[in-house]
């Protein structure tokens, strides 16, 4: 039996099936639409703030959210194409292009700290390393400033390489952020070795938590092991004063979300006017 027999019989992306058409059809569209915005330069770059939670009017650092726009000028978020790519070339290119962008923001703001998010396949990306190095050469302070985002899947994918390179870096000055965690299945084992600097606790959890007794034990649980491990907890996707209110009480270091502020391709370091535009 062919791969090609197979995949009719197990309905996998296959034009007899219909859920498998209708899911070909769509990822073949969401990488032309990102070949396009690669084609026109249409790959930018917006900035949501990270608060600290005990003092929520100072910034504690930003992170960097890759953003493309389309013909019209429509910006797209992340969340409608990445997982899409994320296993291909283009995804490599697009964790290049936000790298790029990040460093020379660093580079042109000597007061900022800024996240940058990657995938663990980046790591043996020859162009993704090269514009790490020479980021971190151009300019001495740029490394302490610089904290790259990994998904905890991500991360699980080739757990012993990031473990290697998170070592290499951090004697650099790199700080290292766990993302979405919680959301995975990350073994205690290598948290333990991982030595995170950062961990970001999965919007799941976190959304309604001052309603959701469920959420609030689980992520007071999420809270506990990170601070067992020292590393410092970021709760994303705060969105009400209810939720903020519940989350600097169990001790969480830093809040990220819109009831802070929304994403934006103006950041303040870019515009004399007090306006945002948000994306």
């Amino acid at each position: 039996m062919t791969k090609r027999h197979r995949a009719q019989m197990t309905g996998n992306n296959d034009i007899s099936n219909p859920l498998g058409y209708a899911v070909a059809a769509r990822d073949k569209s969401v990488l032309q639409m990102v070949e396009t915005a690669l084609r026109n330069k249409q790959v930018l770059l917006a900035y949501q703030p990270i608060v600290q939670a005990q003092a929520p009017t100072k910034v504690a650092f930003y992170e960097a959210l890759l953003r493309l726009t389309d013909e019209t000028g429509r910006i797209i978020p992340a969340k409608d194409f990445i997982n899409e790519i994320e296993t291909t070339e283009l995804g490599r290119i697009m964790d290049c292009i936000a790298l790029e962008k990040g460093l020379r923001t660093l580079a042109r703001q000597p007061d900022l700290r800024l996240s940058i998010n990657m995938s663990a396949r980046s790591i043996g990306y020859p162009r993704w390393m090269r514009t790490l190095r020479q980021g971190l050469q151009r300019n001495a302070t740029v490394g302490e400033r610089l904290i790259l985002e990994i998904t905890e899947t991500s991360a699980m994918t080739v757990p012993e390489l990031v473990i290697s390179f998170m070592n290499e870096l951090q004697s650099k000055g790199v700080s290292f952020a766990l993302d979405d965690f919680g959301a995975g299945y990350t073994s205690f084992r290598y948290l333990r070795d991982f030595y995170f600097d950062i961990v970001k606790i999965d919007g799941q959890f976190i959304r309604g938590i001052s309603q959701n007794h469920d959420n609030q034990v689980l992520t007071s649980a999420l809270q506990a092991i990170s601070e067992q491990f020292d590393m410092l907890t970021v709760a994303e996707f705060v969105e009400t004063p209810e939720d903020a209110d519940f989350l600097i009480k169990i001790g969480i270091n830093c809040l990220q979300g819109y009831y802070f502020a929304a994403p934006t391709i103006r950041p303040v370091w870019d515009r004399p006017e007090t306006s945002e535009r948000s994306a």
